[in-house]
């Protein structure tokens, strides 16, 4: 395994694997991996034959500098992690070499960034187009693996790869959770032993919400999401929609689509955690 921090020198090794005929797998992260990340890698490692995965924490998609500051990097220890799992070669670039010039590209998603994170952190999904354009320029993949948790992330890359027309294949991948259910983030190293020992109810909200649901309506549904897990002192729903799994667009009613879905984010102290629950997919 190599870690290579120039753009040039990446591309180069690209080449020559293309050349070779040699499919390219791609796992974009911001570094602090976990058993999460390494499933990504794991699932690229079956499905092409050579992975990438770049280790970069983008500022562009951070809308709060306190939140980019203390983001938690470590890349002796996620080179470790990495080690012993498909990844071949490690992309590690500094801030210059991602935006040699200032990024001021701007992208029209329609509605599905307008809505949950797009409206709460509003600009993070301009950054995140913008570095995984550019990350998907260099490394050129066949296929970018990328996780469920972060669903509407997913939504936009998809939808950011169908605009630029680049052939990249998506590839959705399952949460990866804790034993208690806790979905698997970086963040999570950041909460406090109180936050972390509250940290589950979400998961465990969202999964028992699945029987309430059956029989109760989108807003009762809602409704007990945001109580139960504000019943937790150390937790705070920022926000629990139910949407369509497709456009993003909130629902009034269950038989409103075929493919249906919760999304939460919830602050434990500073900390902002994100989950989803798919009730109904068809």
């Amino acid at each position: 395994m190599e870690i290579i921090t120039s753009s040039s020198s990446l591309s180069a090794k690209v080449e020559a694997l293309k050349k070779a005929a040699k499919s390219i797998g791609f796992v974009p992260t911001m570094g602090a991996l976990h058993k999460g990340h390494i499933s990504l890698v794991n699932i690229a490692g079956k499905n092409t034959d050579v992975v990438i995965v770049s280790i970069f924490v983008n500022p562009t998609q951070f809308n709060n500098a306190m939140d980019l500051e203390r983001y938690p990097r470590d890349i002796h220890k996620d080179a470790k992690l990495l080690a012993d799992t498909a990844c071949e070669l490690i992309f590690a670039p500094t801030v210059k070499e991602i935006y040699p010039e200032p990024d001021n590209r701007e992208f029209d998603f329609g509605q599905i960034d307008k809505v949950m994170e797009g409206y709460y952190r509003p600009g993070h999904f301009r950054g995140v187009a913008q570095v995984v354009s550019r990350l998907f320029d260099i490394v050129q993949p066949d296929k970018a693996f990328f996780g469920e948790k972060d669903f509407q992330q997913l939504a936009i890359v998809r939808e950011l790869v169908r605009q630029l027309n680049s052939g990249i294949e998506i590839v959705g991948c399952p949460i990866v959770r804790e034993a208690d259910g806790l979905a698997m983030s970086s963040r999570n190293m950041l909460l406090n032993e109180q936050q972390r020992n509250s940290a589950p109810v979400i998961a465990r909200t969202l999964s028992e919400s699945c029987k309430f649901a059956a029989s109760h309506d989108v807003e009762d549904t809602v409704k007990y999401v945001i109580d139960t897990v504000n019943a937790s002192p150390e937790l705070k729903v920022e926000y629990f929609n139910v949407v369509d799994g497709n456009t993003l667009q909130s629902l009034k009613a269950w038989g409103e689509s075929d493919y249906v879905v919760g999304c939460i984010a919830v602050f434990a102290g500073e900390i902002r955690l994100i989950d989803n629950v798919v009730y109904k997919k068809n």
